[in-house]
């Protein structure tokens, strides 16, 4: 008899565990697929009383018809959707980078030093409102090519959201902290690296993370004005042909890809801030 009882319970305290999990998978995934489940809906109705917009389900057959063969190469202007999108990716990110190099120095620099911020902040307000395509033409002027000239957008239009969000970590340093390493004599470099670095590293991520996501957003319209070989020019060309499926499936793709690369640097900051 003892031995039934605890079985039962042994049973009961499974279930009761598998279905605490259960619960917490659900409230995870229900509400975001409740949420896509929407904007499809709300998308088909639109649909219906606007003729010329494709509806979900023939953009979504047209995004399976690109993925199921989208690194074909019929020539310059005849490329699958994994080559735009690499090209573009490869753009973003290069940008991304030198905008990076550029931002964490002088993020780290106005974030030390209240003159270098006073001299620094009245071009950072001046230039950082300007419109990325406004520095297209200028990257064209200077490089020469329109490649070059769409990753000297990305990496002038991101580098901002670094800089701030960099400077603002340094300078928010609790005064313990430097009175701290003063008393210590901590060098220079031992106190960027050992103490500012790990302090403001949640800060930069989501410089970082900011930053990406402008990158991404603004590679679309360059790619317009650029042309060649990319998601924007795919987008443009598509538009050109009056193929608004292709158009609509490389909206969603693009915002596919902004997605995962937000939830890459979303877990990257839960692990730091751990």
């Amino acid at each position: 008899m003892v031995n039934v009882e605890k079985g039962i319970r042994s049973k009961l305290l499974s279930f009761s565990v598998n279905f605490g999990k259960l619960s917490v998978i659900a409230t995870a995934i229900l509400p975001p697929i409740f949420g896509i489940f929407l904007f499809f809906l709300f998308w088909f109705f639109i649909s219906i009383f606007i003729k010329e917009l494709p509806g979900p389900i023939n953009t979504l057959k047209t995004l399976f018809e690109l993925l199921s063969n989208p690194f074909y190469d019929l020539g310059p202007n005849d490329k699958g959707i994994g080559w735009q999108m690499l090209a573009s990716l490869k753009r973003v990110f290069l940008g991304f980078l030198i905008g990076s190099l550029i931002a964490l120095p002088l993020g780290f620099l106005i974030g030390m030093s209240s003159t270098m911020r006073r001299v620094l902040n009245p071009v950072v307000q001046v230039l950082r409102p300007v419109s990325p395509m406004a520095w297209f033409p200028i990257g064209l002027a200077v490089l020469k090519a329109s490649n070059e000239a769409s990753i000297f957008v990305i990496a002038i239009t991101s580098l901002w959201p670094t800089l701030i969000n960099t400077a603002l970590g340094i300078s928010s340093l609790p005064e313990d902290y430097k009175n701290l390493s003063r008393v210590f004599g901590f060098p220079l470099r031992y106190y960027i690296l050992k103490v500012l670095l790990p302090y403001s590293l949640p800060y930069i991520l989501t410089g970082f993370r900011l930053s990406l996501g402008i990158g991404w957003m603004v590679i679309v319209a360059s790619e317009m004005l650029a042309g060649g070989v990319g998601i924007g020019f795919f987008v443009w060309d598509s538009w050109n042909a009056l193929n608004l499926e292709n158009v609509l499936s490389a909206i969603l793709l693009i915002g596919i890809v902004g997605l995962f690369i937000d939830f890459f640097f979303a877990k990257l900051m839960e692990r730091v801030r751990r």
